[in-house]
């Protein structure tokens, strides 16, 4: 039997020291601090250093730039889901006189309101926040760089108006309501706006000698929600193990689903690198990645969490670049992922069965192709193809009898149990799709209506 805490082999561990150690010698960066948890437990620690018996811990600070977005993502969520917004408001609802207030929320939080990357000069990153004291300073004649919706261009400005926006409906500065709201309840106590010791300083390594030139630590000011934060891997593996599961003091499960998903969905199957909510996502190696990476002068930074593995990294660096660092974190979860894979959970049976809904399990046909319809353990269904490919989904019941989709193909689509008179099952209509329990069948059941003389062979 295995524990959930159990440490990792030998072998693992030495696999990742190298992997970091090899990042910091080739990236030729003054440090790195990284970190692996695994079934929300810490599994792995590792650091290096330029300077003998200084390497950075788990409790040491480090800026993390743009991983700063996932967290004001997390409070557009909260006011959402209190009702005080909705993701298809239009920024102007809430926060008016910006000169954007035609995109909306949604488009905000997935970098699609066709906004600029960047603020106008000077390059904010380096300069304090004072420079760009209203939104105007920050926004300028950067507005419109696309059409809204049309297509997904990053916008570090776009979340300065998110950081705005919060601000404006909770009444207190994002920075307040970000500490009461997210960073106490999940216990992330070492991550701030401002730096605390022990702390990481930021360097610029030259790119063709082995010189460093000290980076300035600004106050970004308005600019803040997009890149401010400072953190430690302890800390960020408390936020990773809430954005794999959701924590209710902060936010649903099923909200923090939602940011997962491609904000402008592409079709299953086709995207490598998208963005959600606040949420970076990345496919690689059949092996989907949810997180963000970071970087702001004198630092990079990058939490992957791998849900389907169970297993997030997290890894820091002090310098301005030289240091792949989503590939870093991503090759840290690999290694553990591949090396040690995740144990499934015993089968067990459900607690109870629903007899209406065990009668609803089984072959069901679209037209000529077979699905099968199973009884999950949550009281859901679940409809995949027999081939395992092609269209497919969950659902979950509604109060009307109905039931919605949750994801793939028919996410959103209502699926209805369609009964008989004397209260049997007819057929399911999914999306206006009839299901039948044999191929075209029964008659009445089939638009169109199916031929009378039934199946045939190729001489009849």
């Amino acid at each position: 039997m295995t524990s959930p805490a159990e440490q990792l082999l030998p072998g693992t561990r030495r696999a990742l020291l190298h992997r970091v150690a090899t990042a910091q010698a080739e990236g030729r960066t003054p440090s790195l601090v990284a970190a692996v948890q695994r079934k929300g437990q810490v599994v792995w620690e590792g650091a290096r250093s330029c300077v003998d018996g200084h390497a950075p811990d788990s409790e040491t600070q480090f800026r993390i730039g743009s991983l700063t977005k996932t967290f004001t993502a997390v409070l557009v969520m909260r006011l959402r889901d209190e009702g005080l917004l909705g993701l298809a408001d239009p920024l102007e609802k809430h926060l008016p006189g910006t000169g954007a207030g035609d995109v909306t929320i949604h488009q905000l939080l997935g970098h699609s309101a066709g906004l600029g990357a960047e603020t106008t000069a000077p390059w904010w990153e380096r300069t304090p926040g004072s420079l760009r004291p209203t939104l105007a300073d920050v926004l300028d004649e950067q507005v419109a760089m696309h059409p809204p919706g049309n297509r997904h261009h990053y916008s570090n400005p776009g979340y300065t108006l998110l950081g705005s926006l919060v601000e404006a409906v909770r009444g207190a500065s994002w920075e307040e309501v970000l500490r009461r709201e997210v960073l106490e309840p999940l216990g992330m106590h070492r991550t701030s706006s401002f730096p605390q010791a022990p702390h990481a300083r930021g360097w610029a390594v030259h790119p063709w000698a082995d010189a460093l030139l000290p980076e300035p630590a600004e106050d970004l000011g308005l600019m803040a929600p997009a890149g401010q934060l400072w953190s430690t891997t302890a800390d960020l593996l408390r936020f990773a193990a809430f954005l794999a599961g959701g924590d209710d003091r902060v936010l649903a499960a099923a909200s923090v689903e939602e940011m997962k998903q491609p904000s402008a969905a592409p079709a299953p199957g086709e995207w490598v690198d998208h963005y959600g909510l606040g949420l970076q996502l990345v496919r690689r190696k059949d092996r989907t990645f949810i997180g963000h990476t970071g970087s702001l002068p004198g630092f990079l930074a990058a939490l992957w969490v791998s849900t389907e593995d169970d297993v997030t990294a997290v890894v820091l660096v002090n310098a301005t670049s030289g240091v792949a660092i989503g590939e870093v974190a991503a090759d840290l979860v690999d290694i553990v992922a591949e090396a040690e894979p995740r144990i499934p959970e015993p089968w067990r049976p459900l607690p109870e069965v629903d007899a209406e809904l065990l009668a609803l399990t089984g072959p069901w046909y679209w037209a000529t192709r077979p699905n099968i319809l199973t009884l999950t353990a949550d009281r859901g269904l679940e409809l995949r193809q027999v081939n395992g490919q092609g269209r497919g989904a969950r659902f979950t019941a509604r109060p009307d009898g109905t039931w919605v989709g949750l994801d793939g193909y028919y996410a959103g689509e209502t699926l209805r149990i369609v009964r008989n008179a004397d209260g049997s099952v007819s057929h399911l209509d999914l999306g206006s799709f009839v299901f039948t329990r044999e191929p075209y069948g029964p008659v009445a059941a089939v638009p169109g209506g199916v031929d009378e003389e039934g199946w045939r062979g190729l001489g009849d």
